[in-house]
């Protein structure tokens, strides 16, 4: 079985604001000109780097605003973020957590730093993804799907604390609880200084590697720091991941949709026809509704 190879170890794009709330490095689809469909499914992520934010009496974050065709995956580090949506859904998340919020056939959301953790203020570092929907699932029922940490898969790598805590996929027997349209691999990979773990996935699924905290070498050979993303090849199903220091890696990994995309604004549809009736639909209240406040 060989090696997956890495096509390069990518640093931070310069950051933005999303909102109020959320300074982030969008590593993909335009940050580091990856493109559109080279992480599929996942069509884009936005990685908010470890930031102390003051007390503030007003939540920061994102008003509402519309999806449809695609789902939205936080993924909690530090801090705490609220969600509410048109689907009558909502829910906290904190560290270790995750909010997996199919869009689908469109719903309003907004998205928020939970109120107690603003008052507060502290260290703040989430993931944010869109994950791509096939055509054929673009106009699912919304859903959403809160995991918090303790319903996660969790795999023993060593007797010092290592482990692999599986969100979405299976990694050596250990189910992650996330539901998901296409085959997806999803885990946080929290290894001690001088741990290893090893991962198979196939061949034709685009994988990279999220470096959330310290460094680690990849097959024995390159290292990758800390907020660096690694994106490999397609030409292998083997790689290794050994911490210089303590480290946690998120792992995305999944079966490319090859489907035409079209992306405008907040949709992710096949064909421009798509996204104007999208804007059509919005318009018409069909998204449904949610209070600002």
């Amino acid at each position: 079985m060989k090696n997956k190879t890495i096509q390069q170890i990518f640093t931070p794009p310069a950051a933005h604001m999303v909102g109020d709330g959320f300074k982030v490095h969008n590593f993909f689809p335009g940050g580091n000109k990856i493109g559109i469909q080279r992480m599929s499914p996942f069509f884009l992520m936005d990685y908010n780097a470890k930031t102390y934010l003051p007390p503030t009496d007003k939540p920061r974050g994102v008003g509402v605003h519309p999806h449809r065709g695609f789902e939205t995956v936080t993924i909690a580090y530090h801090g705490k973020v609220a969600h509410h949506d048109s689907a009558g859904n909502s829910g906290i998340i904190g560290e270790g957590d995750v909010q997996w919020m199919t869009a689908g056939s469109g719903v309003l959301h907004k998205e928020y730093h939970e109120k107690e953790f603003s008052k507060s203020g502290g260290d703040f570092q989430m993931v944010q993804l869109w994950v791509n929907l096939p055509a054929k699932d673009k106009m699912h029922t919304p859903r959403y799907q809160e995991i918090t940490n303790v319903n996660m898969g969790f795999h023993t790598i060593d007797d010092h604390g290592s482990i692999v805590e599986v969100i979405a996929g299976n990694y050596n027997n250990t189910t992650g609880p996330a539901k998901t349209f296409t085959p997806i691999e999803m885990y946080n990979v929290k290894l001690k200084q001088n741990a290893t773990a090893g991962f198979t996935l196939p061949e034709n699924y685009n994988t990279g590697l999220l470096i959330i905290k310290g460094s680690v070498i990849i097959n024995e050979a390159e290292t990758a720091p800390e907020n660096h993303f690694v994106l490999f090849n397609n030409d292998g199903e083997k790689f290794t991941i050994k911490a210089t220091e303590d480290s946690i890696v998120l792992l995305l990994s999944g079966e490319p949709i090859n489907e035409r995309i079209f992306a405008y604004g907040p949709f992710l549809m096949n064909s421009r026809e798509e996204i104007e009736q999208a804007y059509s639909d919005y318009n018409l209240g069909k998204f449904g509704y949610i209070d600002e406040e």
